[in-house]
């Protein structure tokens, strides 16, 4: 492996380039990831928010769904935030009709599970492996429904309506949460799955 891990972000629609920074701040290699020799030549793998459906959809156009279940199910080390969650998550509810995902992650997930675009929030979070609260921005959010037995729920909402439902998860190299860890200067989300990735 080279000096710093190369590490890809999933480059078809979302947030690449906040978490593209996030990764950069850290030292590591961050490279966007379009293609399947792209996708290749990283050792761990972000999977951003924006829209799982679209980014599903893309994903098949330009020949990645495969090799993404391929990887995944050989070992690599993936995070995915919000849609990135969703594409991560083995069953969904609430997906759109024919929704596919890349899989792995023994979870179910609840697609929007906070409501639309307007119920949009953010909250002070506890996430085991970080010291101190992580600023969460929740936006057309999923939650976890159910983990499986192999599942480490790493936080959960604290407060509110929604109190006590599950947002940040790992399983093995496999890390997830339902919000935005790539939005304003924090990095510790991603310091976090790096290093259980044995990545630092």
């Amino acid at each position: 492996m080279s000096r710093a891990p190369r590490v890809g972000v999933l480059a078809l629609q979302g947030d690449v380039r906040e978490h593209l920074a996030a990764l950069a701040r850290l030292g590591v290699d961050a490279a966007a990831v379009r293609r399947p020799a792209e996708l290749a030549a990283v050792h761990a793998l972000v999977l951003p928010g924006g829209e799982s459906t679209t980014m599903a959809k893309l994903a098949r156009t330009f020949e990645l769904l495969e090799p993404l279940r391929a990887r995944v199910a050989a070992g690599l080390p993936v995070l995915g935030t919000c849609a990135g969650m969703i594409l991560l998550a083995d069953r969904v509810e609430d997906g759109a009709v024919g929704q596919e995902t890349v899989g792995g992650l023994d979870i179910t997930v609840r697609r929007n599970a906070f409501g639309r675009q307007v119920d949009s929030f953010e909250e002070d979070l506890q996430v085991a492996g970080v010291d101190g609260p992580v600023h969460a921005v929740f936006i057309r959010a999923p939650w976890v429904e159910h983990v499986g037995e192999g599942v480490d729920v790493l936080a959960q909402v604290e407060a509110g309506p929604a109190a006590g439902r599950i947002v940040a998860v790992r399983q093995g190299p496999l890390m997830a949460t339902s919000f935005h860890p790539e939005v304003g200067g924090d990095s510790r989300i991603h310091a976090l799955f790096l290093s259980g990735a044995g990545l630092t």
